[in-house]
């Protein structure tokens, strides 16, 4: 709760966020004076110790990752039974909600997203920590752009005790890999496979692969080829198309070795010399997957699950050598090769059993989706679930006039309809009355209004807008608001924009050719507006000396800084001397 301590030190704010595993708090430090995220994990999973030792060590393993993609791990702690992990607070938004915002990227701005989170995964990758669920729900993304990584220690210690909670696998499965969907081990390519299906969707807007439930989903990660991205995007250079396939091939030989080879890759791939290089071909069959197979490149990558099993069995084989020679040891190794596949073959079957029974026993059931509205996040979660539906990572947030900030509006799909068990339902948030009543700013200090109406949550736009200073219907001064976009009265929600016009005053030449003026007027006139004058002496004896009849730049022309101005001015003609001309 709001001023909660937690450890007597890190003091509750607010909630900044609820999910399936974890809620997150907005703290404050007390001791080192900083703001702080707090990730305090989800009740029945701190029940669990296996993976609560584990959560603490792989958290505390990521606490070792210091590089400017990856959001900083601060602490790792217990309070009063309550598991937490402190981290650095960001101030930016999901790479998530900035697809749901734009759509999709610009080529330009996906490939610099993608440089940045294989430049953050390439430290990990080096320490062999493995995220194992990259995902944009898990990258932020902050106003000047920079990409922060987070989620690594709940990530890993939810994939290694292999958690089955409906909610945790469907939030992933669209960027699952296929070693992981069919139950086998996680290794470094496992990261990139899903780095590629993070890549496509930032190009496209779109995911590679849909369905009504997980489990369809995930067998297309298994079965399906991604589509071919020049499907969606036309004239995407072959650099890039190269890229996506390596990172998504079914094969992990196929894929780069480590995010590190990945981010190499990307550092070039919009070079004209690469725009039409040849489309690349897989070195390994992509069918190459059956259990035998994938257990042995396992072994000989030392995937990250595999290691601490095998440390254990080494030591037991190591003792078993001792009292082992000659021909038994030949034996014995070749009945415990064979033992080890067949174990290994049933570890797959279960594992995959238990991670897709929950969705394949509830498929054919239907539900309604029950009706949540003014709930807390967290109960309408528990409430959906109960249902045998799947709640998604993913939240829209909308402002309501009377549901206030954090509780549920509805569902995506609606409340009240039918749908099978299963089936992914998104929460509507709400975020309180966002809606801003929107003033007559005119003749208002630009700089007043836009700070006003952005600590509202509005996006506020300056453009300047030509207007004559000489205009005597109205006076213009710099710096005050002379039109708005939207009118007064109109109402704004959080996240619209409104521009502010502030004049652009400008000048007109006068006629100088009225004779009200004189050449020294001129001269006055250029030095004050910043104008190179060429002054002209005509001698003629159609104008009185003096007379200014002509000039460059005519009556109502804008004076801009630094134009020629040229003017023509009467010289009175001399009387020839006597006798000149005479022969």
């Amino acid at each position: 709760m709001k001023g909660q301590k937690i450890s007597d030190r890190y003091q509750i704010i607010k909630s900044i966020g609820e999910g399936g595993m974890a809620n997150v708090y907005l703290a404050y430090d007390t001791i080192l004076d900083r703001n702080v995220a707090v990730k305090i994990l989800r009740g029945d999973l701190s029940n669990d110790e296996k993976f609560v030792r584990r959560f603490q060590r792989e958290a505390l393993a990521a606490s070792s990752l210091a590089h400017p993609n990856i959001v900083e791990v601060y602490d790792v702690g217990e309070d009063n039974g309550e598991y937490y992990i402190v981290m650095e607070y960001i101030e930016g938004k999901h790479l998530k909600n900035l697809l749901k915002k734009r759509g999709k990227l610009t080529l330009s701005e996906a490939v610099d997203i993608m440089l940045q989170i294989t430049d953050g995964m390439s430290v990990a990758h080096d320490s062999y920590i493995i995220h194992r669920d990259i995902k944009p729900q898990n990258i932020m993304i902050l106003e000047n752009g920079l990409v922060k990584i987070t989620d690594f220690g709940i990530a890993m210690a939810m994939n290694a005790t292999q958690l089955t909670q409906t909610n945790s696998v469907m939030g992933s499965v669209h960027y699952l890999p296929p070693e992981q969907a069919s139950g086998q081990g996680s290794t470094l390519q496992s990261d990139i496979y899903s780095m590629g299906i993070v890549m496509y969707e930032l190009i496209t807007g779109e995911l590679p692969f849909k369905g009504d439930n997980a489990v369809e989903i995930a067998l297309k990660h298994l079965k399906e080829p991604i589509p071919d991205i020049r499907d969606k995007i036309p004239n995407v250079p072959n650099s890039v198309v190269n890229i996506i396939k390596k990172s998504t091939a079914k094969n992990p030989k196929n894929r780069y070795d480590d995010a590190r080879q990945m981010h190499e890759d990307l550092k070039t791939c919009l070079d004209e010399s690469r725009i039409n290089e040849p489309i690349i071909s897989y070195k390994y069959s992509e069918n190459d997957t059956d259990d035998t197979k994938i257990m042995k490149m396992v072994k000989k990558e030392k995937s990250k699950e595999s290691l601490e099993t095998q440390n254990i069995e080494n030591k037991k084989e190591e003792v078993i050598a001792k009292k082992i020679t000659g021909d038994d040891l030949k034996k014995q190794n070749k009945l415990l090769i064979v033992l080890a596949f067949i174990f290994t073959g049933l570890i797959v079957g279960i594992t995959s059993v238990v991670v897709l029974m929950p969705f394949i026993t509830n498929s054919g059931k239907q539900a309604t989706i029950p009706d949540v509205s003014g709930l807390s996040v967290q109960q309408a979660i528990k409430k959906l679930q109960d249902k045998g539906f799947i709640v998604s990572d993913e939240q829209i947030e909308e402002s309501h006039p009377t549901i206030e900030d954090g509780k549920v509006i509805g569902t995506n799909p609606d409340i009240g309809l039918k749908r099978k068990n299963g089936t992914e339902v998104k929460l509507i948030v709400s975020i309180g009355d966002a809606e801003v009543t929107i003033e007559d700013y005119t003749n208002e200090n630009y700089l007043e209004i836009k700070g006003k109406l952005e600590a509202l949550g509005l996006n506020v736009i300056i453009e300047r807008k030509e207007v004559d200073e000489n205009n005597e219907e109205n006076e213009y001064e710099d710096g005050k608001i002379i039109e708005q976009s939207v009118a007064a009265g109109e109402r704004l929600s959080k996240g619209d924009t409104i521009t502010l016009f502030i004049p652009d005053i400008f000048s007109l030449y006068p006629d100088f050719t009225n004779g009200d003026y004189t050449t020294e007027d001129v001269e006055d006139f250029a030095e004050n507006y910043g104008l190179i004058l060429d002054i002209d002496y005509i001698p003629t004896d159609e104008y009185e000396a003096g007379t200014i009849y002509y000039q460059s730049r005519p009556e109502g022309y804008k004076i801009v800084a630094g134009q020629t101005f040229k003017i023509k001015v009467a010289q009175v003609m001399e009387e020839p001397e006597y006798g000149e001309g005479l022969e």
